[in-house]
């Protein structure tokens, strides 16, 4: 999720950004939170975390400009450090690109459990349902770091147009198939075991993995939500504004958005409500139809359950749109990281050669092409660290909570509430006040809640975890 859309901008094409920003790997592991959760507080906390993220996005809205001068901030880190000052505007920072490395290393994970579902189902269909086809994923994890040391050699990779349109079509496809299966498969017969409560402890879990796991599924399903480092992008324009509208995430330069009549943020506020209430729908029904088709045993990707079952070939599709998807997102989310590391490198050492020069070499069929031994050392440096991060820790569904945990209570809660808050100079102690911040803590002890579940899965796992061993 997260990558540029190019249309007309108005509140309805702003919906369909967020839609597809929001609609994204997070949907895989939605059966497996609402079967640690249950019917009642699964569909419930997805319904929760909607409510949350619409009216502190609405909030947001609002803090698009400059509160002194008027003058529009182009991405999140400037409308922090407009209405809150330099400290904010630092912490805002950190927990941006600590969340944007977290995503690399969570979609390296992804992509290869995709990739290893592929080889597996292509086994099932192959030797028989019975056979256990395990396969290694370091492998794939190694060809997904390969193309990505290829791709981060392309110079503003993220502005290329057509990524949009492989970005919508990929993450909508395989949302779309695993809905498809879910329905196929839940009204197929052999009714899986559900509950109101979710996985039973004695039965398919212990009372220390209920405890756990349904911590960290609260993580997933906030991880699934998390779009605020794109709301300013959407709304925010630049001078030259010609109509037309782009998402970047942070750290990138903006090209067009929203129309300045009606307001930005009214237009921004309309967008997000449908945006929001379209992905819920979508959510609580993949989710709901995944633990229907799966119940208490559903797999943390619900995608890679479907490895027994025919049709394999429509169930291979659906993971190469992931993979695809995820090939492209990875480029944009670690752009910024790119990007800034570079832009401290330019000036720290303005006169080191190995940063400066870039001689143009010709290339066949791509003309001429800008070549940095800095930029092909340092970029390729960092995908082998994120490559083999993941193959230290791949543990999906931890992951994702993990990640969730870390972004969704200070980018999609603490900020903009506090934003609101001095924007609109709210008294201390007011009964307006006391609620906000009343929101803010209780956000916080989920958010420290669904890390600590994340962080015990992945203590637990790794004392049986061969490093480098994971296996599908």
């Amino acid at each position: 999720k997260n990558l540029c859309f190019f249309v007309a901008g108005t509140w309805v094409t702003a919906s369909a950004h967020i839609i597809t920003a929001v609609i994204g790997s997070g949907v895989l592991s939605l059966s497996w939170a609402i079967a640690q959760l249950g019917w009642i507080a699964g569909p419930m906390a997805l319904v929760i975390f909607s409510i949350i993220t619409w009216f502190t996005s609405t909030l947001l809205a609002d803090c698009c400009r400059d509160p002194v001068s008027g003058k529009r901030c182009s991405c999140y880190m400037d409308a922090v450090k407009s209405n809150l000052g330099g400290i904010s505007n630092k912490f805002c920072g950190l927990a941006q690109y600590v969340n944007l490395v977290g995503i690399t290393i969570g979609y390296s994970i992804t992509s290869a459990i995709s990739m290893a579902a592929i080889e597996r189902s292509g086994c099932f269909h192959k030797e028989g349902h019975n056979v256990g086809c395990h396969v290694k994923n370091n492998k794939f994890m190694i060809i997904f770091g390969i193309i990505e040391i290829i791709l981060s050699q392309i110079p503003n990779f993220h502005e290329l147009s057509w990524l949009s349109a492989v970005a919508a079509v990929m993450s909508f496809g395989y949302s779309t198939i695993g809905l498809g299966l879910s329905i196929a498969k839940a009204v197929g017969g052999n009714q899986a075991r559900t509950s109101l409560t979710g996985t039973t402890v004695g039965v398919d879990v212990t009372s220390w993995q209920k405890t756990w796991n349904c911590f960290e599924a609260i993580g997933d399903i906030a991880f699934a939500f998390a779009f605020s480092t794109v709301l300013v992008e959407i709304q925010a324009s630049p001078p030259g504004f010609n109509g037309k509208t782009s998402i970047h995430v942070i750290g990138m330069e903006l090209q067009d958005t929203l129309k300045p009549n009606p307001p930005e943020n009214e237009s921004m506020k309309k967008a997000t409500l449908v945006g929001v209430s379209v992905t819920t729908v979508f959510y609580v029904s993949c989710g709901a139809l995944g633990y229907a088709a799966f119940g208490n045993n559903a797999p943390g990707n619900f995608l890679t359950g479907f490895g027994f079952y025919e049709p394999y070939w429509l169930i291979d599709m659906a993971n190469v749109f992931i993979i695809v998807h995820l090939i492209g997102a990875y480029q944009v989310f670690c752009q910024p990281i790119f990007k800034q590391v570079e832009d401290r490198c330019f000036n720290r050492w303005p006169n080191s050669s190995f940063i400066k020069e870039s001689p143009p070499i010709k290339l066949p069929l791509f003309g001429v092409y800008s070549f940095s031994v800095f930029r092909v050392v340092w970029r390729t440096g960092y995908v082998i660290l994120t490559i083999v991060l993941a193959m230290l820790l791949p543990f999906f569904n931890a992951i994702l909570g993990l990640l969730g945990a870390a972004s969704f209570w200070p980018l999609t809660v603490y900020f903009p509430i506090q934003m609101h808050i001095s924007r609109e100079q709210i008294r201390a102690f007011s009964w307006k006040w006391i609620w906000l911040n009343f929101l803010v803590l209780l956000c916080l002890i989920v958010s420290v809640l669904a890390a600590a579940g994340s962080i015990a899965t992945i203590v637990k796992d790794l004392s049986t975890y061969e490093p480098f061993n994971s296996v599908s």
